[in-house]
């Protein structure tokens, strides 16, 4: 007979007079307060490490003994008290989105990602997709923009890892217990929790919701670990990233289809969607389907609303990091879906085909979010440009360099990262505006202002204590493995407090090429053992479980450190989550970044080290191609590209170690009579000035919300009023548009007068194009001109709009522009026909462009 369990639910039992914390702990706020940690860590520092720095699970399990302690503690009253208070006070305060964009009103923003990295209290991340959706989130709450965000709320998250003897990476997947973690379970004003109902393949699927409060700004997570759902429906939200396509599209569907349907349960109706990366692509589709139902708009007219408010970030430089899915499987779960859209399941496959007429491509969501949205990024200026070449085919016809995909350059929260150290550093010499006014550049001058000395001490007490870290934090792994006796002796002496420390930790993914430094051992033995100038080398990282090649390199790694000339200079940390990155980001004086050009999109781990000391060191690609200036930090080579892997690693191998060896250990270790070392300190300066305002979530939020939120929320405002009046007639347009286009061409191109100009002068050409019964108001004829390179291409082109002067016989057009002779040399130009309307996104909009 099969046993029915009935649940209850258990909370922290406080004192009246200590309430106060469960209000603090249960919004992450304290994440990025250092006062209000060192509060939860002042009630018991030994549970507080043993709880995974869980203030929520912390106050269920501490001893209610302690409790009356403090309960009767004024010095702790007090201090819970400023918390408590500073926390009202932050909720309550005006802020730069109200002060500066009061336009943005009562319209929200919805913010999707697969992942959040919030804190290691709420394992729900991976790597640096979450972590970079945990500080974009955080920095919304510091600007006071009106966003919600939705998620997965997984069961066991991403796995915790450990290593064999033999240094090989093994995984363990613990249950996460969400009562117990600074979540609260969502519910309707009658107290009953909300939940939403989804159909997939034939079947209920129900998903309930969670609550993060995040600052101002709530996260909502989504679980489907109901009893009402059937085995395989409850393990939709067990593992991040679980294997197998049918798992992930139905993750996929769960994020998008049911995060709008819950959100539209808590009658949140975002007039902006923002999808970080295409796993929530899904989420246009539900939109398009609740305006159909609302306003009976058709499926096509419905689309041009919703794609003027939705964002879409690809962080994906490979088109094998892309989600891709059959037809098939995408017939077998949105069939019952797409009923409702009045269009066929093939329509749809087709939205997230390159090639939509191509009945063997599978559907691609980084193709499906670029179609659904108007508008699309990249994550740092480079990565923008790969994204054009990468994503060419979806707009083919238009040159690269104009393929409607921008840049927004990722950032930190940089008070997430932050050490206590340099907090107190800043607070002293550069005012308490360093945390009241975010966005504020100017400020971060006074860090030259910063004595050398005290400087110096800061980062040396940060190196000591990432030694002691390290050299518990072995110990323990040691010892869970049953290592006793010299082994686990020799590793509670390892690293030194006063050598040159360089960070490597990130996942494990190959072309990170985490085993580059130790190409040459031999010549690195030299660099890391010379006795009058030592060196040491931290690692950490996970590789994906099905990437063996990543595991080879940790396994690689690991076998280096027990080398004898290696074992106290260089180690390998296990399970790399937030909380190891914080102690290597505070503690590292370098930190080490070795991808292959152009396969980092941008690597915001780097960006958490320059506000606490360290310096960069690192390829040129993704954000460190913009950042690098030749003074605060270094860099390995110039940007150089590579057809031959075994090559590039010898070249830049080679160039790594010659910087350590000329460069950075000499700045290093070159000391002043006073011991400092006086030109490593300027370069500090230089970075932590120059870098830290501007590699920061809050100037990345700041450049959202100015060139994608709102011009998205004035787009949906254009095309959703009167009833979507201007959306059903854009839909209309295209229409007749695409009708025509097939016959639209440009007839003859007359240049006036000779082939030479003089600099000053204009050079006039005239156009005459056969429109096909479309007005001249429907196109925007253009001369799309620049000067010749050496293979009779266009370097640097520009683009200059033609005016419409005349008609002439049969249906041709007649306009005239002129090309600006602004330098000497050879040009090239042609002429062409776009697609115009005040509501297109932009020119490329359709896709459709005739070239002379």
């Amino acid at each position: 007979m099969t046993k029915q369990l009935r649940s209850f639910t258990v909370v922290p039992s406080l004192p009246e007079r200590l309430e106060p914390l469960l209000e603090i702990a249960n919004n992450l706020w304290w994440t990025w307060n250092p006062v209000a940690v060192d509060l939860f860590r002042r009630m018991d520092h030994d549970l507080w490490s043993s709880t995974s720095h869980n203030p929520v699970k912390m106050l269920g399990v501490i001893d209610q003994d302690r409790l009356r302690e403090l309960e009767t503690d004024d010095v702790f009253l007090a201090h819970m008290d400023r918390v408590s208070q500073a926390l009202g006070r932050y909720l309550a305060m005006p802020t730069w989105a109200e002060k500066v964009h009061p336009e943005f009103g009562d319209n929200q923003v919805a913010y999707f990602s697969m992942e959040f990295g919030l804190h290691e209290c709420l394992p729900i991340y991976s790597g640096g997709l979450g972590i970079l959706a945990g500080d974009h989130f955080k920095s919304t709450s510091e600007l006071g923009l009106p966003v919600v965000g939705v998620g997965l709320l997984y069961r066991q998250g991403f796995f915790h890892q450990y290593l064999t003897s033999d240094g090989w990476q093994q995984e363990v997947y613990p249950e996460n217990d969400f009562y117990n973690m600074p979540v609260l379970p969502v519910r309707d004003p009658e107290g009953k929790r909300v939940r939403v109902e989804l159909t997939i393949q034939g079947r209920r699927l129900l998903v309930q919701a969670w609550k993060a409060q995040v600052g101002r700004v709530p996260l909502y997570l989504l679980d489907t670990n109901l009893e009402e759902n059937g085995p395989g429906e409850r393990a939709i939200t067990s593992q991040l990233y679980a294997p197998g396509l049918e798992m992930r599209v139905r993750q996929e569907i769960v994020l998008g289809i049911g995060g709008i349907r819950v959100l539209h349960a808590l009658g949140v109706d975002p007039a902006v969607c923002h999808m970080n990366e295409g796993h929530s692509a899904f989420l246009g589709l539900e939109r398009i389907r609740l305006l159909m139902e609302k306003t009976g708009l058709a499926f096509w007219e419905a689309l041009e609303a919703v794609r003027a408010g939705s964002i879409f970030t690809t962080h994906t430089p490979v088109a094998a990091g892309i989600d891709l899915f059959p037809g098939d499987l995408i017939q077998t779960y949105l069939a019952d879906f797409v009923k409702g859209l009045g269009v066929s399941v093939q329509d749809v496959i087709a939205l997230g085909r390159q090639n939509p007429s191509d009945p063997n491509e599978s559907l691609s969501m980084a193709v499906l979010a670029l179609r659904l949205c108007g508008y699309r990024n990249g994550v740092s200026r480079l990565h923008g440009h790969v994204s054009r070449k990468m994503w060419a085919g979806v707009w083919p016809g238009i040159p690269t360099e104009e393929v409607p995909i921008g840049h927004v350059t990722n950032g930190v929260h940089v008070r997430s990262w932050l050490s206590d150290e340099m907090a107190r550093l800043f607070d002293r010499y550069l005012g308490p505006q360093w945390v009241d006014e975010p966005l504020n550049r100017d400020i971060w001058e006074r860090v030259r202002q910063i004595p050398d000395n005290e400087l110096w001490r800061a980062v040396e007490r940060l190196r000591g204590r990432l030694v002691g870290f390290v050299r518990r934090k072995l110990a323990e792994d040691m010892r869970r493995r049953g290592i006793s006796g010299a082994e686990l002796h020799a590793a509670e002496e390892v690293l030194d407090p006063e050598a040159l420390t360089i960070g490597f930790a990130r996942r494990f993914a190959t072309y990170k090429r985490g085993t580059l430094l130790l190409r040459d051992p031999e010549r690195l033995a030299r660099i890391l053992n010379d006795p009058e100038r030592p060196v040491q080398i931290v690692f950490a990282g996970k590789a994906h479980p099905a990437d063996q090649e990543g595991k080879r390199f940790i396994q690689e790694i690991v076998h280096a450190a027990r080398r004898r000339e290696f074992r106290k200079r260089v180690v390998f940390l296990e399970d790399y989550d937030i909380n190891v990155a914080r102690y290597l980001v505070q503690g590292a004086d370098v930190w080490l970044n070795t991808p292959r050009r152009p396969l980092e999109a941008c690597g915001t781990s780097g960006m958490k080290v320059p506000p606490n000391g360290g310096l960069h060191l690192s390829i040129l690609d993704g954000w460190w191609d913009e950042a690098y200036d030749g003074t605060n930090g270094w860099a390995i080579g110039r940007g150089e590209e590579y057809t031959d892997p075994s090559a590039q690693d010898d070249v830049e191998s080679h160039a790594l170690y010659d910087l350590l060896e000329q460069q950075v250990v000499p700045l290093y270790y070159n000391r002043g009579d006073d011991g400092l070392p006086r030109g490593w300190l300027a370069r500090m300066k230089a970075s932590l000035e120059g870098l830290t305002p501007v590699y920061d979530t809050n100037r990345m939020v700041q450049e959202y919300a100015e060139a994608y939120y709102l011009p998205a929320l004035h787009h949906w405002a254009r095309l959703s009023q009167s009833d979507f009046k201007a959306a059903r007639a854009l839909s209309r347009w295209k229409e007749r548009v695409r009708q025509a286009w097939g016959a639209v061409q440009i007839v003859e191109v007359l240049a006036e007068g000779a082939g030479q100009r003089k600099v000053g002068a204009d050079f006039p050409v005239r156009a005459r194009v056969q429109l096909n019964g479309l007005d001249p108001r429907d196109v925007q004829v253009e001369v799309y001109y620049g000067p010749l390179d050496p293979f009779g291409g266009l370097s640097d082109p520009k683009r200059r709009p033609m005016r419409y002067e005349t008609s002439r016989d049969r249906g041709v057009q007649e306009f005239v522009g002129e090309i600006p002779c602004e330098k000497s040399g050879q040009y090239g130009y042609a002429v062409r026909v776009l697609p115009h309307h005040p509501n297109l996104v932009d020119p490329w909009d359709m896709g459709l462009v005739v070239w002379s």
